[in-house]
């Protein structure tokens, strides 16, 4: 490590904020994806405040270090996998809730802020921040805005970017930059804060975000429909939005998922089960619209169909869902866990394919899906002690991205492309749009310090 690099960062740093033991930044080095490389930071900083965000780029770019800005370290993508003599900056110490104002329905949070913990508050206001990643209870503000993150209520409320109104950003010179608004429109000039959402910490450093809220709806209720195949409950999600229904939330969980579930916490589904859909509403009056919901899952082939009758009873039904990944990986040990996203019409076709991509290679992959969106999560289990089980999963898992892109889908619905998805990120959009993806970095970032390697 350079000494010249520590000396630099400590003339605008706390003693605290610099980390040097290897011990310690090894275990920033990487986030939670499967066969991602990772590099030896040369130092960790955890800054508090903008100025000395301001302070570490400046020096990155003085001497030419390349930056790579982490938050909770929960992606799936090695979006936030440290490169070797980086600068890995965290942000976690940046957790402040700056401002809500339940007139203006906005929060202003800095990019350490957990989801769970903006959500709690906002919601001690009568109001409401949908985006709810899985990792809620530990991602941040700021990961979820470089992923573009989603969650179980996506299908109603939508996901991150559409709650991202302003954001500030430390340029790769270190220059503050303020984007979008507060207001409830607003259209000047070209859409920044968009560009910055999803962009993975590759154009520059979210301090400060404006966020939209809502108020805060009614608790929901859910209803577990079982089927006797996966196409018929897909057939079912084809029927639902068909029909004009907006569900809070519409998951599915395919055969393998549910018998996963069942071996781990004894859950009592019946084995006959070849998927599982729920659904919920958060309407004023959701015994009515799940009633409605519930005709239609059975007009499509439903076995059986079970709405809850209060919100205890529908925490009791949304349990296998939230079990179903740490259930798939107690199958072998290892996972991983693709988010594909297909057309709602191809949703069955998706769950097919993936099936006999696993029947191929001889794995356990389980599918759990926020079916209306269709956004799938097919989860490969695998021993990675087991060399050629290992190769055979990274092979079913870019098979499975394949199979997305035939119909008509993407390769990353929430996860982002990090370093595990770079060559489908050029599959998908094409040599043109790689081009102009490359210029926009360029423009940002052109000495191309801003999280190397990543997305392309």
């Amino acid at each position: 490590m350079s000494r010249t690099l520590v000396e630099h960062l400590s003339a605008g740093l706390p003693a605290e904020a610099i980390l040097t033991d290897p011990d310690i930044t090894a275990s920033y080095a990487h986030d939670m994806a499967s066969f991602c490389e990772a590099g030896e930071p040369a130092v960790v900083v955890l800054p508090r405040t903008v100025e000395e965000v301001q302070h570490i780029m400046r020096t990155a770019t003085e001497l030419r270090v390349p930056v790579v800005p982490q938050g909770a370290r929960t992606g799936l993508s090695g979006g936030a996998n440290a490169t070797d003599g980086c600068i890995v900056l965290s942000l976690v110490k940046m957790d402040r809730i700056l401002e809500i104002s339940p007139v203006d329905r906005i929060a202003v949070v800095e990019p350490g802020v957990v989801n769970a913990a903006l959500s709690r508050a906002v919601g001690e206001h009568g109001l409401y921040y949908p985006p709810d990643p899985s990792s809620w209870e530990m991602c941040t503000i700021g990961g979820n805005i470089g992923t573009a993150s989603g969650g179980l209520c996506c299908v109603k409320y939508g996901v991150t970017a559409e709650y991202v109104l302003g954001l500030d950003v430390v340029l790769a010179d270190g220059r503050l930059m303020h984007t979008g608004r507060r207001t409830a429109k607003g259209v000047a000039g070209y859409d920044l804060t968009r560009l910055f959402v999803g962009s993975e910490g590759s154009l520059g450093i979210v301090v400060r975000a404006v966020l939209g809220l809502r108020p805060k709806p009614p608790q929901q209720l859910v209803l577990a429909a079982e089927f006797a195949s996966a196409a018929a409950a897909c057939d079912a999600v084809c029927k639902i939005m068909e029909g004009g229904h907006v569900p809070s939330l519409l998951e599915l969980m395919d055969r393998t998922t549910i018998q996963a579930v069942n071996a781990f916490a004894n859950m009592g589904l019946p084995d006959t089960t070849e998927a599982l859909l729920l659904a919920a509403f958060d309407t004023p009056d959701p015994a009515a619209d799940l009633a409605a919901l519930g005709l239609l899952c059975e007009a499509a082939g439903a076995t059986q169909v079970v709405p809850a009758e209060d919100h205890a009873e529908s925490e009791l039904l949304l349990q296998a869902r939230r079990l179903s990944l740490t259930a798939l990986e107690a199958v072998k040990g290892t996972t991983m866990i693709d988010d594909v996203c297909v057309p709602r019409s191809r949703l069955g076709e998706m769950l097919e394919g993936v099936e006999r991509i696993a029947e191929k290679y001889g794995l356990t992959i389980g599918v759990c899906a926020h079916a209306g969106d269709g956004n799938t999560h097919p989860t490969v289990c695998f021993d990675s002690a087991d060399a050629d089980e290992s190769r055979r999963a990274r092979e079913s898992f870019d098979e499975i991205m394949a199979l997305g892109l035939e119909l008509g889908g993407t390769i990353t619905g929430e996860h982002g492309v990090g370093i595990l998805k770079k060559e489908w990120l050029a599959r998908e959009i094409g040599p043109v749009g790689v081009e102009m993806q490359r210029a926009i970095k360029q423009t940002f970032d052109p000495l191309g310090i801003l999280n190397p390697g990543k997305l392309f």
